[in-house]
């Protein structure tokens, strides 16, 4: 069953590239005491996520912090070095948090993970956003397959 309105973000630790190198980061670190914005790509470079998703969280950025978001992350199944290198692309700077998921733990937990075998993708994330407010859960909106509708930065924006 995939997370729900009410729901605690799940307590997971994941690998990300940091200027110091490798680094362990808790969910728990990053949603505890703070407002914040996940949304989810298939994958780092790929179409939508590249031409869509990503820039319009980056070009909303101000809108959303003004609305009281501490924090907005980025979450996909790849690795610390190509969502680094995704965010270099994308120049999300101090903007957006560029997590990678490279083993699908957090997706997984989740209960959002999509099989993508026939694309050669392997195990994926949805496409989806969540609002949590202190590690709660307050909206959370998976996209059909496909569709690029209730997970933009704008369609977050109106929850808010």
């Amino acid at each position: 069953m995939s997370i729900q309105v009410g729901d605690t973000i799940p307590s997971v630790t994941l690998k990300w590239l940091t200027d110091n190198g490798m680094q362990d980061v808790t969910t728990d670190e990053l949603f505890k005491g703070k407002k914040v914005v996940l949304f989810s790509v298939p994958g780092a470079f790929t179409p939508t996520c590249s031409a869509k998703h990503l820039p319009g969280f980056v070009q909303q950025a101000d809108a959303l912090k003004a609305k009281g978001v501490d924090s907005i992350i980025c979450l996909a199944v790849n690795d610390p070095f190509v969502m680094r290198a995704w965010g270099d692309k994308g120049a999300v700077e101090d903007k957006v948090v560029m997590l990678p998921d490279g083993n699908a733990t957090f997706t997984t937990a989740l209960g959002l993970t999509m099989d993508g075998s026939g694309y050669g993708l392997g195990t994926r994330g949805q496409r989806f956003a969540l609002v949590a407010e202190d590690g709660k859960v307050t909206h959370v909106a998976v996209e059909a397959p496909g569709k690029f509708e209730v997970s933009s930065a704008e369609a977050v924006l109106e929850k808010l």
